[in-house]
């Protein structure tokens, strides 16, 4: 299902096959939690900026509106009008992120909804079969994530137990896959490394897991207080110990140069809400660095966001506008800056691709990496 195309150091470039289509890697899947990303943007939007796989989420979409009746729909792809890849993630995180009272056993987790309060249960077998209704085609297996810092035994405990469910989540998905109706039986589950930033844990538990020989192994629990340097060395603690001939997700993560430096350092798929979250919020990302369009500094400026940029608002729109929307409230004004910075992310993993073939992503890595977290 993963080939390897080529490589330079330990990046890798790829193609990655799934029931929907060939996913070129690496690769930004672009995050729509509640099968639509904030901002306006939709499933054809998605396709022009050349978004190649969409993910959403297992415990939002459970929640509302159901994942029973996504599966009554046809599933996520029908129900979203998106033809291309998804990936659900399992709702391990939002459990652990968003609710107040939660409370783990071996079993799974009990838990009350963010929305209403009202008690639920979710083990490793009930995240499995609300993502074999959504019909993705990678599922992530259930997890706790854990905060950083936090105390060695506790994570000592909870990689054991998170291997335990893993192994429950592949026995699952095996069994619906095999069932007649299944919305997707070519569904995928990929694996998810933990063990904080105990390098012995996260390797112990990345041994562990890739026994059970996966279509595919994430790195989870990073980007949750933890500094750049305590994450990429975290990748690297890991990377070794990964099957070379599967594809490596590290999740959540997020900056431009967050992506740059883990590609360096062999990872093969990434998301985060980064993108959306900040354009929504008028914080663009060009390829000279961040600008905040609110800034009275661009209201003259006749410029589009990139002169580079080939996405709708820098075609059609100046700096000047796009600032006028903003200060104005207008809602137009977030769905542009949302389509840039997400056309953005596609474009800079095409960049990505791009060095690797041609053997100078060392020289892109030393170009772009800090150049692009800088604000203007």
């Amino acid at each position: 299902m993963f080939d390897i195309k080529c490589t330079e150091g330990k990046g890798r470039r790829g193609e990655f096959k799934t029931p929907h289509g060939i996913v070129q890697t690496p690769v930004f899947m672009n995050v729509g939690t509640a099968a639509a990303i904030k901002g306006g943007i939709y499933s054809r939007d998605l396709e022009e900026i050349g978004c190649q796989i969409e993910l959403s989420n297992t415990y939002h979409l459970h929640l509302r509106p159901g994942d029973t009746l996504i599966r009554d729909m046809g599933g996520l792809h029908k129900f979203m009008n998106w033809n291309r890849p998804i990936l659900t993630d399992s709702g391990g995180f939002q459990i652990f992120s968003l609710a107040k009272l939660r409370k783990i056993t071996e079993e799974g987790t009990e838990f009350n909804s963010h929305i209403d309060g009202r008690k639920i249960f979710m083990g490793p077998e009930d995240s499995i079969k609300i993502q074999s209704n959504l019909g993705s085609d990678i599922a992530m297996a259930f997890d706790e994530c854990i905060g950083i810092p936090a105390e060695y035994k506790y994570v000592e405990n909870s990689c054991n137990r998170t291997f335990r469910w893993l192994k429950r989540c592949k026995d699952e998905l095996e069994r619906l896959n095999s069932m007649e109706g299944t919305v997707n039986p070519g569904q995928m589950l990929f694996g998810i490394n933990q063990g904080a930033t105990y390098k012995d844990l996260r390797i112990d538990h990345m041994k562990k897991i890739r026994e059970l020989y996966l279509p595919g192994y994430a790195i989870g629990g990073l980007a949750v207080g933890e500094s750049h340097q305590e994450m990429y060395d975290t990748i690297e603690a890991v990377e070794e110990y990964m099957p070379k001939d599967r594809p490596r997700y590290l999740m959540g993560v997020g900056t431009p140069s967050n992506i740059i430096e883990a590609v360096y350092r062999g990872v093969d798929f990434f998301d985060c809400v980064m993108p959306a979250r900040n354009g929504r919020h008028g914080h663009l990302f060009t390829w000279n660095g961040i600008i905040n369009i609110r800034n009275e500094k661009y209201s003259r400026d006749e410029r589009p966001i990139d002169e580079s940029c080939r996405c709708p608002a820098c075609s059609m729109y100046t700096r000047a506008y796009l600032r006028h929307l903003f200060v104005s409230g207008e809602i137009l004004g977030l769905r542009l800056a949302v389509l840039h910075n997400l056309h953005f992310y596609n474009e800079l993993m095409e960049k990505i691709r791009e060095s690797l073939e041609n053997g100078t992503f060392s020289k892109f890595r030393s170009q772009y990496s800090e150049l692009l977290s800088q604000r203007i």
